[in-house]
């Protein structure tokens, strides 16, 4: 199946950028494109993409607050959205994170990535640029309040896929750092889901930043 691709950047030369990389890949296709956020939340409810590309800072409406509209927790079947920024705004990517995106990663990060960080998206996973995420997380998990509780404590051997996972580690790195298959790995991740409501690895990277495990 194609996967398509909306891509909302206030930037001409970024969405030409991206749509070159996505058009080039033989399973993916860009169905359109948004130069500020208002439109981005139009285009996205009008063309159901499987994968938003959203900058922050963008014009009538910020990346923050479209990702929230569209892939917001009370949102049903939502588009995975996959934050593309630079690192000097982090403060608005865990925001937008928290509102519902699945991943993110630097526009410096290259095509290799962008398209591995769409493919994981239209597959249910999230990539996170691996040179800021524990900088980032660690910088940015200090929430006015604590997360609320697990609804199960979560075992010793899932504690530790929890740490690999706020890491940045793949599955498959998970599987060779703690000598288990993939099956396995994927069992004691959607364990860890669903004792933390938590939707996505994502958030389960952020659970463990705000609850302190990380530290």
């Amino acid at each position: 199946m194609t996967i398509r691709v909306l891509i909302a950047d206030d930037q001409e030369m970024v969405r030409t950028g991206f749509r070159m990389i996505v058009d080039s890949q033989p399973d993916m296709e860009v169905v359109g494109e948004a130069a500020d956020g208002a439109e981005a939340v139009a285009l996205a409810r009008r063309l159901r993409p499987d994968v938003c590309l959203f900058d922050i800072r963008m014009p009538r409406m910020d990346g923050l607050e479209a990702t929230r509209l569209v892939a917001g927790p009370d949102v049903a079947d939502p588009p995975r959205v996959v934050i593309v920024t630079t690192f000097d705004m982090d403060e608005y990517v865990y925001g937008a994170l928290r509102g519902g995106a699945v991943g993110f990663l630097l526009k410096d990060s290259g095509p290799a990535l962008l398209v591995e960080a769409v493919r994981a998206a239209a597959n249910g996973e999230a990539l996170v640029s691996p040179s800021i995420t524990v900088r980032l997380l660690a910088h940015l998990a200090r929430p006015p309040a604590a997360p609320a509780p697990p609804r199960e404590p979560p075992t010793e051997r899932e504690l530790e896929v929890i740490r690999l996972v706020a890491r940045g580690r793949t599955n498959e790195e998970i599987a060779g750092e703690l000598f288990v298959s993939l099956s396995t790995v994927k069992t004691h991740l959607g364990s860890v889901q669903r004792k933390l409501g938590a939707r996505n690895r994502v958030e389960v990277a952020a659970w463990a930043w705000e609850s302190g495990l990380m530290t």
